[in-house]
């Protein structure tokens, strides 16, 4: 069976009951600084955590007097993949944050982008009811399961594994789903299960009525999804700005790993209305439920991992043919990275 949409109203029975304060209206971050900032596009999701820190880490480097240049950076934040996609295709953006697969796709169809870093590690999650006796997936054939996008590498996830029990997506029934809609979705039993990032998992985790089936942490050590990517005519015209700008993201993501407390201020800026603003509370529980739910130290960009990302989405479909390397990256701003002091 193939991919379908639900009816919305379907999808949002239950929502009250469930009570996410999951806010997603547009906004943007800090824009205080001399120089015009960089608007880089984002979604509410802790594998975005590394872009809003990075963002007001700049902005205190420069009121300090301890910034080398004055290069700015703004957050926005978009609703959804598609939107950041066509923002970054007609040029509205210059720079956002993306499903890697869609970025191979673009760069093969033509579109002058680049990816110049990983954003996080880890950080998406399979969930089911707790009132459900689901503890594998055999358990789940016929079973209706959403996820955010063909494009998704929580779609790989799924893939992956559905494969170590022999099955495959023939076998479930798979509905594409904006991640916010999917813990009501889940609560009002419209699916039986979801696959997607944080912190659409910990949301119905911590309100009780939604158990972890699997986790990247645990099946799927190097996962990555999101990542930096910028249009090429911003390389050729600002380079330095490029590398400022993967200084800091590196720099936020060795930030971010190096103390809780670093993870509890992260959420504190996160949070709030110039970013994700979102429950504070539920982006804590995912940066402690476990610590390496989702992890942003080690942001190296490995030719062979995202050889394997394309392998996997050739297998899946969503990619058509090999593309090569270095159409869709530019990793020389990650080689010659010095990452930014974060100084909150």
């Amino acid at each position: 069976m193939g991919p379908f949409t639900l009816d919305r109203r379907q999808v949002l029975k239950g929502a009250l009951a469930s009570a996410l304060p999951l806010a997603l209206g547009a906004c943007s971050g800090d824009k205080s600084a001399q120089r015009e900032p960089l608007v880089v596009g984002g979604l509410p999701v802790t594998c975005n955590l590394t872009l809003p820190v990075a963002c007001v880490g700049k902005d205190a480097s420069i009121k300090a007097g301890q910034a080398g240049n004055d290069f700015a950076f703004t957050y926005n934040k978009f609703s959804g993949w598609p939107e950041i996609k066509e923002s970054l295709m007609a040029g509205r953006i210059q720079a956002g944050y993306m499903l890697a697969p869609l970025v191979m796709d673009l760069a093969d169809k033509g579109i002058p982008v680049k990816v110049v870093s990983l954003g996080h590690r880890s950080g998406a999650v399979i969930m089911v009811r707790t009132d459900s006796p689901y503890e594998n997936f055999a358990q789940l054939r016929g079973k209706r399961i959403a996820i955010p996008s063909r494009f998704a590498v929580d779609f790989l996830f799924l893939r992956k594994m559905l494969a170590r029990e022999n099955m495959t997506p023939k076998d479930v029934e798979i509905v594409e789903m904006p991640p916010p809609d999917m813990p009501a979705a889940l609560y009002a039993n419209a699916v039986d299960a979801y696959c997607t990032g944080e912190p659409f998992g910990a949301a119905a985790q911590r309100a009780g009525y939604a158990k972890v089936l699997r986790m990247t942490r645990d099946e799927w050590r190097n996962y990555i999804c999101c990542v930096l990517t910028v249009r090429e005519e911003l390389i050729h015209e600002n380079r330095p700005m490029v590398q400022d700008l993967v200084n800091q993201i590196q720099g936020a993501g060795l930030w971010l790993d190096q103390t809780p407390e670093n993870r509890t201020k992260a959420v504190q800026i996160a949070s709030g209305k110039s970013f994700f603003n979102q429950d504070p509370k539920i982006l804590q529980f995912v940066m402690d439920n476990p610590s390496d739910r989702v992890t942003y130290g080690d942001l190296r960009m490995i030719r062979e991992e995202f050889e394997d990302l394309m392998r996997l989405s050739i297998e899946a479909g969503t990619i058509k043919h090999e593309i090569a390397y270095d159409k869709y990256v530019d990793d020389s701003f990650v080689r010659a990275t010095r990452a930014a002091t974060i100084p909150l």
